[in-house]
């Protein structure tokens, strides 16, 4: 990731990562430049006055998608009355635009050279990830008059940056130049555009470049302002939480992706840098953790999922009939098959969830429609749990990955190589079930069972599936529980054998229903006790397993999404103050990031940190980070849709004060919901 003292700015799939000086220097590991469609566009953007270098006085963060910097020549440890200031402005909206206004503060008039140069190495987003730049094409550079012209070209596969300027610039290979004459307390100005060109195989024009420009400002800015008002309105006594909730809408703007089959229609990306695309599980969680805010992201999130689910047998990208994807991408090395993202579908996770979001979304909605467009692909999904994921033959979703060259080693939330341990730290074989998918699969069926009765007309499939989902319950309960723990496994390797370390995975257990009920209240214990909470969250892996770690990606980092879903897994099984307070937990570390949660920080315990330690290769914005928030508001409310009308039933933490939610939409129209915290943290945490 990107280092924190970087600035940023986006807008879905486009992105801009730089310094704090609006300077661009890459190197072939570092995710800095300007990026759209998994190609970096930009790797070198450097502005220099009569040969020197800026100081960054300060930058404002105007919007998601635009930034100003304000500059003076020189040092900072040289620094005097500066003579000349320079703003820099910019903005990405499909491309890239920066705006430079220079002003001469001297009492004499000054001639400068003005010099901006331009590069751009064309890497692959996996290419930077992977720490790997080996470029099998032809990078070129074409100077013309009146624009500066930076190409790749490999086969079919094309990609240009074209870089134009209002004021008259002399161009060249490296950049391009001005030269000014400004008399005292004169300013000068000048517009860069820099569009973007993509060919796809067969030729097929992807370009996303800015058309005009003062068009495209005003559209973002009105479409953002559109986006705000039609999400509810959270007022809040509690110090930041309403600052929280509008980041967190603002970033889910932000977040918003067009897949290029799609025509304008938008579901969340994962989060930057890495995963500004199209993920199956990423998509799915955000849009459950977002349905009473954002619900619009949920019907396109399922109608493109289902027009790419997989129809044939793939072992480079892993696909079954029925599979639904784990990502999408559009780079170099997924065009030449280099990686399987094309797309790929090495996920256990996102076919079941696929049914959840689609029933949880027709009970927010009353989108039946949708329920009914969507039958043949649910059944397909509900063949892929019962026929191709159980690989072992005992009734489970496993997981062993066929493209052994560049697929997923784990093929859960947790896939990282290192995440799944038996409780001696070692490492299970192939192939893995791991927990929190079985009782996905169990949540799947008993949804299913429900739609196929109220909408698909068919009784007698929603019988099969409610005796499937009971069986699958009763094995679960009976093959995953260690006696000796008081707990779930968090896998079974090939043999039957748990791996048997505490995780937060149970919290994931509860939010799909399959943990029994006499079972629950140890779950629950768990979850808000002193090895899994830290007081700001519940930790991956628990402490004191031989993995853990608090800065280990999944063994010992707390996950703000995996908290969240821990939190209403509790709600649903009545244990509504212990949600309170791993929600708490989690809206007091959003201050100390500004309202924006990052994917993951440290799993140190409270009283050993007064804030969260970052963890260093966090992304952020990430989607479902961004969606924490929002599902804690739901759980403390207890928003439940229920029976065509929304169910309030709030349960805050002392100190919450008084929250209202207004113009909550659903198939009720639009409600408002409103709590007063009244829980004692203190007597639960002692």
């Amino acid at each position: 990731m990107a280092p924190s003292h970087t600035v940023r700015i986006l807008d879905g799939n486009n992105f801009v990562v730089s310094e704090a000086t609006g300077d661009i220097e890459a190197t072939p590991t570092e995710p800095t430049g300007l990026f759209s469609i998994d190609t970096r566009f930009l790797s070198k953007w450097v502005l220099t006055v009569n040969g020197e270098r800026l100081n960054a006085l300060s930058y404002d963060d105007l919007q998601y998608y635009e930034s100003r910097f304000f500059l003076v020549p020189g040092l900072a440890t040289h620094y005097v009355d500066a003579k000349l200031s320079i703003i820099r402005e910019r903005a990405v909206g499909g491309s890239f635009r920066e705006d430079i206004t220079i002003l001469n503060h001297d009492e004499k008039a000054v001639d400068l050279e003005i010099r901006m140069d331009a590069g751009c190495d064309f890497a692959d987003l996996f290419e930077v990830k992977d720490e790997i730049l080996n470029k099998k094409g032809e990078i070129y550079c074409e100077a013309e008059p009146d624009r500066l012209r930076l190409g790749y070209r490999r086969g079919n596969f094309k990609r240009e940056t074209i870089i134009s300027s209002s004021a008259p610039a002399r161009y060249d290979r490296n950049g391009f130049a001005y030269s000014i004459h400004l008399e005292p307390n004169e300013q000068w100005d000048t517009r860069i555009d820099v569009q973007t060109l993509a060919l796809g195989p067969g030729g097929r024009d992807l370009r996303l470049g800015l058309q005009t420009h003062g068009t495209e400002r005003l559209a973002l800015q009105h479409d953002l302002e559109e986006w705000i008002a039609k999400a509810p309105t959270v007022n809040s006594e509690h110090d930041s939480l309403s600052a929280t909730y509008r980041k967190c809408i603002v970033d889910l703007a932000a977040l918003r992706f067009s897949p290029l089959s799609l025509g304008g229609q938008t579901l969340p990306a994962a989060g930057l840098p890495w995963f500004m695309t199209m993920f199956g599980r990423d998509s799915i969680l955000t849009c459950l953790q977002t349905l009473p805010f954002t619900p619009q992201l949920s019907a396109t999130t399922l109608r493109i999922l289902a027009a790419l689910q997989g129809t044939r047998f793939d072992d480079f990208r892993e696909e079954d009939p029925g599979r639904i994807l784990h990502e999408m991408r559009y780079g170099e090395s997924a065009a030449f098959e280099e990686q399987p993202h094309s797309p790929y579908y090495g996920a256990v996770d996102s076919t079941p969830l696929f049914v959840v979001l689609l029933d949880e979304y027709e009970q927010w909605s009353g989108d039946g429609a949708l329920v009914k467009e969507l039958e043949q692909e649910c059944r397909r999904a509900f063949k892929w749990i019962d026929d191709y994921a159980d690989l072992v033959g005992n009734g489970y979703i496993w997981y062993e990955r066929r493209n052994t060259d560049t697929g997923l080693e784990n093929q859960c939330w947790k896939d990282s190589w290192d995440s799944i341990s038996y409780r001696d730290g070692t490492l299970p074989p192939f192939p893995r079930a791991t927990c929190e998918v079985q009782g996905y699969a169990y949540d799947a069926k008993m949804r299913g069972a429900r739609l196929a009765r109220e909408f698909w007309d068919d009784p007698a499939y929603a019988d099969q599936l409610e005796r499937e989902a009971a069986a699958l319950k009763e094995r679960f309960n009976r093959d995953w529980w260690v006696e000796d723990g008081g707990y779930y496994a968090l896998a079974l390797d090939p043999d039957g054998r748990q791996c048997d370390v505490l995780s937060s995975n149970i919290g994931h257990l509860l939010w799909s229903g399959i943990v029994d009920d006499d079972r629950a209240e140890q779950i629950a214990n768990h979850l808000v006790g002193p090895r899994l909470f830290t007081g700001w969250g519940v930790r991956t892996l628990a402490e004191g397993e031989v993995r853990y770690n608090p800065i280990g990606y999944h063994n010992g980092t707390v996950w703000p999404f995996d908290t969240s879903f821990c939190a209403w897994g509790l709600r649903r099984y009545g244990f509504a103050e212990e949600a309170a307070m791993i929600a708490n937990g989690i809206l007091d570390a959003a201050r100390y990031f500004d309202g924006r949660l990052p994917e993951a920080f440290g799993g140190y315990p409270r009283e050993q940190t007064k804030f969260p330690v970052e963890y260093p290769t966090a992304c952020s914005p990430q989607a479902w980070s961004t969606g924490a928030p929002l599902l804690l508001l739901r759980t403390m409310l207890g928003l439940e849709p229920h029976e065509g009308h929304l169910a309030v039933e709030p349960r805050l933490p002392v100190g919450m004060g008084r929250i209202e939610v207004l113009d909550i939409p659903g198939r009720w129209g639009r409600v408002d919901a409103f709590a007063r915290g009244r829980v004692d943290l203190h007597s639960l945490a002692g």
